[in-house]
């Protein structure tokens, strides 16, 4: 097996120059950092992680906890976050804590103890159990999607957070159906306890506002984030004495569970009923009608997640902050337009 040693004098340099070239911890000319590279892959020298994280107390691993097999939105975030991390030289290390605080916890300590540099986290509805382990023992994190402990709430720890905008676009699907003359319009929302469920209630009640539209109590149901729930959610908003003529779902997930509901009530979208959706799907074009959706960034927060916590690892002591990336309203046809735009426009 070849060494480092070998590789120096393959390529005509010190073994200090392959360190620095191997581990990125200094400058080193291009023509040098080729051929360190080229005798590297001559002599097909991989590099011993165990004995170097012995030595620099890194891993140079990442630990990733979400709910991806539970939510395919998660699916294309974990999809940026590897991306992300391939290209920084950092392995990855991922678990499902199903949403679940007390299993999040036990995924979150699994993680540490494989002595990971630093972890992301898409937190539960109930973050306290990962907040009090993560506050404990320093671990440096990043906080994806959803946001948790925001600046001056509880005196806690503050950690540095990326997710999409949510109220905004939330907003803009309302008061597009409100201009297509809908006057009662329901949101099926996600789980209690999320800010993705608060922030999209919040800015489902701000379009309804801005379109001279009354707040209904009756008409915002959850649909648990899971398309049971939302199937189950729907049913009771069709059960009303006045039915919605216009739903927005608050995620991928729910959507399923709203058409399925929709569909055993015989309903038609968009002719019975208009749907707009918050989370676009990869095959969202392909459904009859298309949806029309907020489409959110989701590998880029991936990816821009592991940027900062790299950036944090290397400067522990700097300022957090909470990054926030916009979304981008895809117009088609299940919201009732005879002839939306095929292009999405930034929301």
């Amino acid at each position: 097996m070849a060494t480092m040693a070998d590789v120096a004098r393959s390529a005509g340099v010190s073994v200090a120059t392959v360190s620095h070239v191997l581990n990125g911890t200094r400058p080193v000319l291009p023509h040098t950092r080729q051929a360190v590279l080229d005798a590297v892959e001559e002599l097909g020298y991989t590099t011993n992680t165990l004995a170097r994280s012995l030595v620099t107390a890194r891993t140079r691993s990442i630990g990733l906890a979400v709910s991806a097999i539970s939510n395919p939105y998660f699916t294309e975030i974990l999809q940026g976050v590897e991306a992300a991390a391939l290209d920084a030289g950092y392995s990855l290390l991922i678990a499902d804590p199903h949403d679940d605080p007390e299993h999040e916890r036990k995924v979150v300590r699994l993680l540490h103890e494989r002595r990971v540099d630093g972890m992301i986290v898409a937190p539960s509805a109930d973050p306290r159990g990962l907040l009090d382990y993560l506050g404990r023992h320093d671990v440096p994190a990043v906080f994806l999607d959803r946001l948790v402990n925001a600046p001056g709430e509880d005196g806690g720890r503050l950690f540095d957070q990326v997710c999409a905008d949510n109220a905004e676009p939330t907003s803009r699907l309302v008061t597009h159906l409100a201009g297509l003359g809908h006057r009662r319009i329901g949101l099926v929302a996600g789980r209690p306890g999320l800010s993705t469920t608060s922030e999209r209630i919040t800015g489902y009640r701000s379009g309804l506002a801005f379109a001279g539209l009354a707040y209904d109590e009756r008409l915002l149901v959850h649909g648990d984030s899971e398309s049971a729930g939302a199937e189950q959610a729907t049913e009771a908003l069709l059960s009303l004495g006045v039915p919605p003529t216009a739903l927005v779902t608050g995620n991928n997930a729910m959507t399923i569970g709203v058409l399925r509901a929709l569909s055993a009530h015989g309903l038609s979208v968009p002719d019975d009923i208009a749907l707009c959706c918050f989370d676009d799907f990869p095959w969202a074009d392909l459904f009859s009608p298309r949806l029309t959706a907020i489409a959110q960034p989701a590998k880029d927060i991936g990816a821009r997640a592991v940027r900062v916590l790299l950036e944090r690892l290397a400067e522990p002591h700097r300022p957090v902050r909470t990054v926030r990336l916009p979304c981008t309203f895809v117009h088609r046809t299940s919201c009732g337009c005879p002839s939306p735009s095929e292009e999405g426009t930034p929301s």
